[in-house]
């Protein structure tokens, strides 16, 4: 057999099968859920929002006065704010998939630990010192403890957060700190994990909670975070 005819022919049949799988491939999905329906009426929209006339597009749908170079007052329970400018904010934003934040830091002030179930995240330090960590997903072994990948980050250093992994940054420095964090995604949606754990409607059962947290079904203990007060710090 002529083996470079061969070669030539399976690689053109790996690439035609591998642009099948890329022409039948999912956009990521841009809300938490989607249910079907059949009657079109009660339809709203998926991955993204109806689009504007592109007649009657003017600049200022681009355009969003963020004052972004502006500090923010902060959460007083974390001593942060995030400011997060995506699609519902800049509707120009629609469909290209990248949104922006601007994140302030008061002295001690936590992001806590959260993720982003639609979007990858590149965090950029403008001042201060964070101490910034990430958590993976769970190993293969189930006996093996997920790796935790953290490093103190100054003014100009970069840190990425893929897509669905826990992190969080924490002030460690002794003056205020700014970062600017971007996302690969319009509304890359933020789960924040105390936030959503205990502070649900409804309530998650607490010897639900108990057992998973191995408090010895100490639902006493689960009933008194849950009556706490959670805030987010994204506007």
């Amino acid at each position: 057999m002529n083996t470079p005819r061969f070669s030539f022919l399976l690689f053109f049949t790996f690439l035609s099968i591998a642009s099948l799988f890329v022409e039948a491939y999912d956009p990521a999905p841009l809300q938490d859920f989607c249910i079907a329906v059949n009657d079109t009426e009660a339809a709203v929209f998926v991955n993204g929002k109806i689009c504007k006339d592109p007649k009657s597009v003017t600049a200022d749908d681009f355009y969003y006065a963020g004052r972004l170079n502006e500090s923010r007052q902060v959460i007083k329970s974390l001593g942060t704010k995030i400011t997060l400018v995506y699609d519902e904010i800049l509707s120009g934003l629609n469909t290209q998939g990248v949104a922006i934040a601007r994140l302030d830091f008061d002295l001690e002030g936590l992001n806590p630990p959260h993720h982003h179930p639609r979007g990858s995240e590149i965090f950029l330090v403008l001042e201060g010192t964070l101490y910034a960590g990430l958590i993976n997903s769970n190993p293969a072994d189930p006996n093996d403890k997920n790796p935790f990948f953290a490093k103190i980050l100054n003014a100009g250093d970069i840190f990425v957060f893929p897509r669905g992994m826990i992190h969080f940054q924490y002030n460690i420095g002794k003056t205020k700190a700014v970062a600017i964090a971007a996302f690969n995604s319009q509304n890359p949606g933020v789960m924040t994990i105390a936030k959503s754990i205990f502070g649900s409607e409804p309530s998650v059962p607490p010897h639900i909670l108990a057992k998973a947290f191995q408090l010895d079904d100490d639902d006493k203990l689960v009933e008194h975070l849950q009556s706490l007060t959670w805030t987010g710090n994204v506007n």
